[in-house]
């Protein structure tokens, strides 16, 4: 008989003994044909209380039983010496202290190779014993019936044991399980991960808890489920190591609720940040661009923003069911999808779409468009021609989605999606995320679109004011430039003059009138008429300056402010008055360039302030330098500083007029400066002999 944990071989493993004998203490009794006690185990000492060499010998019912129950004891043994039948039960016994303890029996007849014969008697403490049944009648019981996939690995990570709740989760019988490795049985879910997991803990003896996994088995091949597991070392009372036990949670719906959960979460947070990136500007163009980006890579990899040609131009769309659209790129964007940008059109492309297209049914419908799984034959439909069929099928589209852009009940264009790298198809999500990306977007297009549509009728009305004027004029050379502001603002009531005056002068004019749109270039418009016509009058700076207060008064109570000068070539005078604006510059050979020190005055539409004129000479090759305060005025620097950049830009060589022009332009106005330029350079020319 081994020691207890010595190891015993079984083939080339090395076995250690189990411990539930221990665990029930089972004692051995050998009496011999008399009933004398011939074997006594050490758990029988501990039972009945008698050590071994009290015991060995004695007549074992005097010791082990109640006189009351002597005779029936006497009869159970000659039973089974006689007949040989094992007797199995409950009774009993008497400990050396004089207690009773309730012991299961079980009794049996021996015979030795004397032909002699042994009864053998086997018992256990029965609450010990009646512990351990509930025990294993409690496991086996929720084994079976627990909802709960359940299974035991043994240390090679092959089934030995499942319940019926993983037979149902994996579809797979029972003894279809046992010897196989987990790969074997369910192959559609993450194995190596699961192996690894169930290594470690054999290892360690660590838990491993509530580990989410996420696959297909054979009960439900169609659908991807997902399962709570969690994993732990079993170990026999000696520490002995048996395999893994493990527990397999269905939480598919769970599991399906997190991803709408999250689905939604990246839904809000995609539209919280188009409504900050989108529309930050007035632009048409960057808005389309805005859009596209948002959409880039979260809901698509290929993003394109579309609008009718019509919508572009300021009039209302009308397609007819077979009639073509004419769509303007606006914008197009990809994340590493060459041959979708190939395929798609380039920003401020006009393309024409048949009325077979996808995207023109979306714009002529008003209704989204989708094509969950795109299959070759749906390619045509998608691209404007053959040959970009060709390259979103090298792109690898498999997946597309247009939406329409509408504003205020009008179609707009259309925003146009496609999948590449991502390999889900669009969803009935992905399109309610879609529609609402391009409600937003489309009513700041929609803005900007009108906003293009007005700037740009104001502009053509400004331009259409400002004057055309000969190089060369009463003794001058006369350049002038007029820059809009920035694509992202109003047109402004800035402007100049160059009027022939009587007697060879020349009348130099550069206004502003405050606000923008529309109405400041109106003004504008009629402040230069006005001045025209009381410049043919030949008066002075300062009285013409009085008129034009009293006339601005009366313009819907507009301001302007404005620098008047008279150029007289006879005198080589110069008679100039100011009305709030900033002071022309002059430059004179020799010396460094200077703003003339005027009296400021008010601007015009003030009323009741006096304005004066003061005279310079000027020399043939001196210059003046009129401009309005969007050439120098920002948000970021002092004006002092602007206007010594002004002048230090001045102080080089002596430049043709227009080369000026643009340099002062090209160097002083910023890009997104949101003031118009309007700028007149004069030249003081050499007087030639009669």
């Amino acid at each position: 008989m081994s020691a207890p944990g010595f190891p015993v071989t079984d083939g080339d493993e090395s076995v250690r003994p189990s411990g539930l004998l221990d665990v029930l203490g089972v004692a051995s009794v050998v009496l011999d044909a008399e009933g004398h006690i011939v074997l006594w185990s050490p758990q029988a000492e501990e039972l009945f209380g008698y050590p071994a060499s009290e015991a060995l010998g004695r007549y074992a019912a005097r010791i082990m039983v109640h006189e009351q129950h002597l005779d029936l004891v006497v009869k159970l043994f000659a039973d089974v010496m006689v007949t040989g039948q094992s007797w199995a039960g409950a009774f009993p016994i008497r400990r050396k202290d004089g207690s009773t303890r309730l012991v299961e029996f079980r009794n049996m007849r021996l015979l030795d190779d004397h032909g002699d014969v042994y009864a053998l008697g086997l018992c256990a403490d029965r609450s010990t014993v009646r512990q351990l049944e509930r025990d294993v009648a409690l496991s086996t019981r929720m084994i079976a019936q627990s909802p709960i996939g359940l299974a035991v690995l043994d240390t090679d990570l092959r089934y030995v044991s499942v319940n019926p709740a993983l037979e149902r989760l994996n579809g797979v019988p029972a003894a279809d399980h046992i010897g196989r490795r987990v790969a074997e049985v369910v192959p559609d879910v993450e194995v190596e991960a699961l192996e690894g997991a169930a290594r470690r803990v054999l290892e360690t003896g660590q838990p491993l808890v509530d580990h989410r996994t996420v696959g297909r088995t054979a009960a439900d091949p169609d659908e991807e489920r997902a399962w709570s597991i969690s994993l732990y070392r079993l170990e026999d009372a000696f520490g002995t190591v048996l395999g893994v036990a493990g527990s397999i949670l269905d939480t598919t719906e769970q599991h399906r609720a997190r991803v709408e959960a999250e689905t939604a979460r990246r839904r809000l947070t995609l539209i919280a940040d188009a409504s900050a990136r989108i529309g930050t500007t007035l632009e048409l163009d960057r808005t389309a661009g805005e859009l596209a980006d948002v959409a880039v890579p979260e809901l698509a990899d290929v993003a394109a923003v579309d609008l009718l040609e019509s919508v572009v131009q300021g009039r209302r769309s009308n397609l007819g069911p077979a009639q073509p659209a004419e769509l303007r790129a606006l914008a197009v964007h990809a994340d590493d999808a060459a041959e979708a940008l190939l395929a798609a059109d380039q920003p401020g492309q006009v393309a024409r779409y048949g009325s077979d297209r996808l995207v023109t049914e979306c714009v002529r419908t008003g209704r989204p468009v989708m094509v969950a799984e795109v299959k070759d034959a749906d390619l045509p439909r998608i691209a404007r021609s053959e040959a970009a069929a060709h390259l979103l099928a090298e792109a690898g589209v498999h997946s597309y989605l247009a939406v329409p852009l509408i504003a205020r009940g009008e179609v707009l264009g259309a925003l146009d999606l496609k999948r590449t790298h991502n390999p889900l198809p669009f969803s009935e999500d992905d399109l309610l995320l879609a529609r609402e990306l391009a409600a937003r977007a489309a009513v700041q297009i929609d803005n900007a679109r009108w906003y293009q549509n007005a700037r740009d009728t104001a502009l053509t009305l400004q331009r259409s004011l400002l004057p055309s004027h000969p190089p060369v004029i009463g003794g001058l050379e006369v350049a002038s430039r007029y820059q809009p502001a920035g694509a992202t603002s109003e047109v402004g009531g800035d402007w100049f003059d160059v009027i022939p005056l009587d007697g060879g002068k020349t009348a130099l004019v550069v206004g502003d009138v405050m606000g923008s749109g529309i109405n400041a270039a109106a003004t504008m418009g009629r402040l230069r008429t006005a001045t025209t016509t009381l410049a043919s009058l030949d008066l002075d700076p300062a009285r013409l300056l009085e008129h034009l207060d009293r006339i601005t008064e009366g313009l819907d109570h507009s301001i302007a402010t404005c620098v008047y000068a008279v150029h007289d070539p006879e005198l080589r005078q110069c008679r100039i008055a100011n009305a709030g604006h900033l002071p022309p510059a002059r430059l004179r050979s020799g010396r460094p360039p200077e703003l003339l020190e005027l009296p400021t005055g008010a601007p015009l539409g003030v009323g009741g302030v006096a304005f004066s004129t003061t005279t310079v000479d000027l020399a043939p090759g001196d210059r003046l330098v009129f401009y309005t305060d969007g050439l120098v005025e920002t948000r970021q620097h002092p004006l002092d500083e602007r206007l010594d950049a002004l002048l230090s830009l001045l102080d080089g060589p002596d430049r043709p007029l227009e080369e000026t022009c643009d340099l002062l332009l090209r160097t002083l106005h910023q890009p997104d400066n949101s003031d118009d330029v309007a700028l007149l350079i004069a030249r003081v020319q050499h007087q030639r002999p009669d």
